[in-house]
């Protein structure tokens, strides 16, 4: 019976997604602070700063939710969002090198961001006062986003002034934060269960999918890794391969829990993936804020996981191909022959960088940082032909109803 509840499929909307990494993000960071403030464990303040603008990036690249507001969704805010997402990128890589820029980006975000949401909220006819017109789970989102935008603007002020509290202070501050993000995520699922048409993402003119978006995240995460490489294997630049690890694992957590792909292939959203999504995400948060505490066994299973992902890819895209040699050919438009040839470039690449994660040595630091700036670039192009294929088949579509 456990086994069968453990299986059954589960729906969580990307915003409250996001909202559980963040919560879940604050919680581990305010625990974690504690011994950090004893001396027993060191603080990579970068890491937790990058991995903050990479969610405050998906919010508006996947939702059109900005700091500042909800906004149609459109190729400048998608744009804005990768940029601020390279930042984040950046922050968590090579230490010191842009903790100012991050530091005074969180306080735009949290600060001035978390005052003009809460006077958004009050003013805005369709929310505070509808809201309250609508009673019961509503009154729980007033008071679920009156806590994270009062405690936003307070933590945007412990960025502005660090002594303004004791470490173990700062560290309750940020567990109660956490609490509060985690309550607006769980009543947000519960409004988009009974009214599943509000959990949609705003209007826009960018047909983007969620699924797009964590690829071009992806492609833009391994580019960045792959050129800051090369200078840190010349020893022009420090680095951090914890924090990387973490946000790879964080951003493996956020497709698992938003559409059920994995490094291993696309599965049901069950109760168990859930499970598994929240474990990647707790070791990726811990691995970014707390340095070399869980790199080996975090390479080891990003290793595992591109050599299975890979292989496992491989051998569904060859059984494919031999189905459809046996059937009558047809002729394939050239976008189907150029998505397959990235594919099988993709994964190939994929199990040489976790060969290389396992074994040592075995490829030079110069190479991998090549082999993964290439994945970055397959992995957009690769998006790039998945949009195309999209707009074909639209367009087909809509040739077929005019006939």
């Amino acid at each position: 019976m456990a086994t069968v509840t453990m299986l059954k499929e589960t729906d969580l909307p990307i915003e409250v997604v996001i909202l559980l990494i963040a919560g879940m993000t604050m919680l581990i960071t305010g625990i974690l602070l504690f011994p950090v403030s004893a001396g027993t464990l060191p603080y990579y303040e970068n890491g937790l700063y990058g991995l903050l603008l990479v969610i405050f990036a998906l919010q508006m690249i996947t939702l059109g939710k900005t700091p500042f507001g909800d906004v149609l969704r459109s190729k400048l805010l998608l744009a804005a969002g990768i940029m601020i997402a390279a930042v984040g990128i950046v922050t968590c890589f090579v230490p010191d090198l842009f903790i100012r820029i991050s530091r005074m980006l969180l306080f735009v975000c949290l600060g001035p961001g978390g005052f003009l949401l809460l006077l958004q909220m009050c003013l805005d006819k369709r929310k505070l006062r509808a809201w309250l017109k609508y009673g019961g789970i509503f009154r729980h989102l007033i008071l679920g986003c009156s806590l994270v935008y009062i405690l936003s603007m307070f933590i945007a002020g412990l960025l502005l002034k660090q002594n303004l509290l004791t470490t173990p202070a700062t560290a309750v501050a940020v567990l109660i934060y956490g609490a509060a993000i985690l309550y607006l995520a769980g009543v947000l699922r519960k409004i988009y269960s009974a009214y599943p048409e509000v959990g949609k993402p705003s209007g826009n003119n960018l047909e983007f999918s969620t699924d797009q978006a964590m690829l071009l995240l992806m492609g833009v995460f391994m580019l960045l890794l792959g050129v800051l490489l090369i200078p840190v294997n010349l020893g022009l630049l420090p680095f951090s391969g914890s924090a990387q690890l973490g946000l790879l694992m964080v951003m493996f957590a956020v497709q698992m829990l938003a559409s059920g792909s994995t490094p291993l292939g696309t599965f049901p959203r069950s109760r168990l993936l859930v499970l598994f999504g929240l474990l990647f995400a707790a070791l990726g948060i811990i691995s970014c804020i707390i340095p070399e505490i869980l790199v080996p066994q975090l390479t080891v299973l990003v290793g595992v996981l591109n050599i299975l992902g890979g292989i496992l890819t491989l051998a569904r895209i060859g059984i494919s191909r031999l189905k459809k040699s046996a059937q009558p050919r047809r002729p394939a438009p050239p976008v189907l022959a150029k998505l397959f040839a990235a594919q099988l470039i993709m994964n190939l690449i994929s199990i040489m960088f976790g060969i290389s994660m396992l074994v040592a040595h075995l490829i030079p630091g110069l190479v991998i940082g090549v082999i993964l700036a290439a994945n970055g670039c397959v992995l957009l192009y690769l998006l790039h032909l998945l949009t195309l294929l999209e707009s074909l088949q639209a367009s087909d579509k809509n040739e077929g109803g005019m006939t």
